[in-house]
């Protein structure tokens, strides 16, 4: 009896620590699979003037015009700019004590976020009146548009899916990479079905999988600010401003007080 006993402890023993085996080698072939982000080339097509008064926040390429929002103190605008001479054609002033952050357009209304004063401005289009002014609870930093919804990063992890017409939450979307979860998420860009975000305080742009929140690929911008030979002077800030021009299937590429706009085409 007690050589039975022994044999089906054993067993079981045997058993559960094959199962054990096969369930590790199941969860680590789950993270062989998780490949690293592809490198995105790409080639520079053309370099434009850009005002380095403009601490840039958000840019919008839309029906052949090119928008961009600005932050800082008493410095935060909206603005319609001249892509040729970079120079402002219109411009709407934030209150002095407000720092804007990203731009999008969807139906005719331009969203602008505002960093840590919960405040989102939607004016009209074509007259640039200020026609609502949404609550959000976290801080404002990069925002786009997938046609239908607004999504908006907030600094860390997460993008947002929005209600343009309440400005409710609808999704909460996690990016991440093969190392994890990836923060410093910040301007946005709807671009052919996947998202193109600046991670903040580097040259990557990253290409996020809508569905899954995967980085599944990755632009490497290091020493694009010096393609301009332009003054770089001391309070020129990091890479920021993404916007696609749809007709030319190209992007426009800038920075935060950067002397120069950069027009690529991705290969």
């Amino acid at each position: 009896m007690r050589k039975l006993f022994y044999f089906l402890v054993v067993s079981f023993t045997f058993i559960g620590c094959n199962s054990n085996a096969e369930s590790d080698n199941i969860e680590q072939n789950k993270v062989q699979a998780i490949q690293d982000p592809t490198n995105i080339p790409f080639q520079v097509l053309n370099i434009f003037p850009h005002d380095t008064s403009s601490y840039t926040q958000g840019l919008i390429w839309h029906e052949g015009k090119l928008w961009e929002g600005t932050g800082w103190e008493t410095e935060s605008k909206l603005l319609l700019t001249d892509l040729k001479t970079g120079k402002a054609i219109k411009s709407v002033k934030l209150p002095d004590n407000e720092f804007g952050e990203g731009i999008t357009i969807l139906n005719k209304k331009i969203y602008q976020l505002t960093w840590e004063d919960h405040k989102v401005y939607v004016y009209n289009l074509k007259t640039l009146k200020q026609e609502k002014i949404f609550d959000w609870p976290y801080e404002g930093w990069g925002i786009t548009t997938d046609g239908k919804a607004l999504l908006v990063s907030t600094g860390g992890s997460n993008i947002y899916w929005v209600d343009p017409s309440t400005f409710k939450i609808t999704k909460t979307l996690g990016v991440s990479d093969n190392n994890g979860y990836v923060d410093s998420i910040n301007e946005l860009e709807w671009i052919n079905g996947f998202i193109y975000a600046n991670k903040y305080l580097t040259d990557y742009i990253l290409k996020i999988d809508p569905a899954s929140g995967q980085v599944v690929g990755k632009l490497n911008l290091t020493g694009l600010l010096q393609q301009s030979n332009q003054p770089i002077v001391a309070n020129t800030d990091v890479l920021n401003g993404i916007a696609y021009n749809p007709t030319t299937g190209t992007i426009f590429i800038t920075g935060k007080r950067w002397p120069a706009l950069y027009e690529l085409k991705l290969n």
